[in-house]
């Protein structure tokens, strides 16, 4: 793969990471209305997720530059959106709207396969330069 889409699928995935660590920032409730109502909303817990979402962006935008640092910010990314996805499929009938719930595995299964794609183009050039 060239490191150009590599790269590019890198920032767009930072961003992604970060637009909904900042949503969970800055609004709780209208992510949890629009996209996380699986029960009963606890706002600390909401902010807590963005954490992760807020340091896995820096550290996949910090990974454009540092090669090495690729393949291994993408399994961590690809491992945690394959068990979020897991875990939207156990919950799929428990959101409201109800919609929501297959939409979300949807597009989590989605990110996790794309991250995955991403992550064996970063171990492919890992192993190239290691040659």
């Amino acid at each position: 793969m060239q490191h150009a889409p590599l790269r590019a699928g890198l920032w767009a995935l930072a961003g992604v990471q970060l637009v909904t660590g900042l949503w969970l920032v800055a609004s709780p409730s209208t992510f949890y209305s629009a996209i996380a109502d699986f029960g009963a909303r606890n706002t600390h817990d909401l902010r807590d997720i963005s954490a992760f979402y807020l340091a896995s962006a820096v550290v996949l935008a910090v990974s454009t530059a540092r090669p090495s640092w690729r393949a291994p910010a993408l399994a961590l990314v690809g491992l945690q959106f394959a068990l979020h996805a897991l875990n939207h499929l156990l919950d799929i009938g428990n959101s409201s709207p109800g919609w929501v719930g297959p939409f979300d595995l949807v597009a989590l299964a989605a990110g996790a396969l794309t991250i995955g794609w991403l992550y064996r183009a970063a171990d492919r050039d890992d192993r190239e330069r290691a040659r």
